[in-house]
């Protein structure tokens, strides 16, 4: 059955990919990215091989994900466009960047790889509740680190690949205790570091090298947003690095991510600090 998808950060790397292939296999994929004139060529290469139920019905959204403004708004255009959404992939993040540092005075990271998923999501919640099986692929990271509250709220200025690990692992964290928020509304959540080094502009960027192919993050989303295979493996986290550390195609399996994300306290007190940096900037 063709399944309504909204793929963020979908106008290049492995969340395009990800969209050309589950349009290739007939479910109705919506876009986003933060420039119209991209999205829209993206739009049209996708419906391009889109077949079935995707043909002529392959969409977007423009955001700017380092604006919680336009996140919000974003959302409510969703809502109204969408009677219900099946899968939701938060594939959008960022690494480097000219300017670190939003309009808000937050690190782009935070804001860009966790708080803009987390208010994303949790405005589509009845969206992917009208859904009878609904799924949230979160894209966290192998990089991940202890967050500290003081970055998070714009107080201490990071490192990129600090700013990175932590943004990473209080997504991770939050999809932990997503999982068991939306349990009984048979919402399935998903964390996943689609492979370390994947052929893309993002880690072109921050490494100039590369270990495996886009690809290999394009089927593990795929595979995560639509297989049978994965309809009960909800609060997980999916590691597609290959554990005797070669390199290549080959799929991961499900792993430990960090401990953090396993700690009761831990993930109550990120919950505790996000809700202090939205009130704060949504007063």
């Amino acid at each position: 059955m063709a399944k309504t998808i909204l793929i963020t950060g979908s106008t290049d790397g492995i969340g395009k990919l990800t969209a050309l292939k589950l349009a290739k296999a007939g479910h109705q994929v919506y876009l986003h990215g933060r420039n119209a004139d991209k999205l829209a060529s993206v739009i049209a290469e996708v419906n391009a091989v889109a077949t079935g139920a995707a043909v002529d019905n392959i969409d977007g959204f423009v955001a700017d994900f380092s604006d919680l403004d336009a996140v919000r708004k974003m959302a409510a255009e969703v809502s109204e466009k969408l009677p219900k959404l099946d899968v939701l992939i938060n594939n959008a993040g960022i690494y480097t960047t000219a300017s670190a540092t939003t309009k808000d005075g937050l690190d782009i990271r935070f804001v860009v790889n966790y708080l803009a998923p987390y208010e994303l999501t949790n405005a589509l919640l009845p969206l992917l509740k009208e859904s009878d099986e609904s799924r949230i692929i979160n894209l966290s990271s192998a990089a991940q680190a202890s967050i500290s509250y003081k970055a998070l709220a714009g107080q201490e200025r990071l490192a990129d690949k600090d700013a990175y690990a932590q943004s990473k692992l209080a997504l991770t964290m939050w999809s932990m205790d997503l999982a068991a928020t939306v349990a009984a509304d048979d919402i399935n959540v998903i964390a996943v570091n689609p492979g370390s080094l994947l052929n893309t502009k993002m880690v072109d960027k921050a490494y100039g090298q590369y270990w495996s192919p886009a690809d290999k993050g394009a089927n593990i989303l795929t595979e995560l947003a639509i297989s049978d295979e994965f309809a009960n493996d909800t609060g997980k986290y999916f590691d597609n690095d290959i554990k005797d550390g070669s390199h290549g195609d080959a799929r991961g399996e499900f792993g430990q991510p960090h401990a953090d994300a396993l700690n009761e306290e831990a993930v109550a007190e990120l919950e505790q600090q996000t809700q202090v940096v939205l009130q704060t900037l949504f007063l």
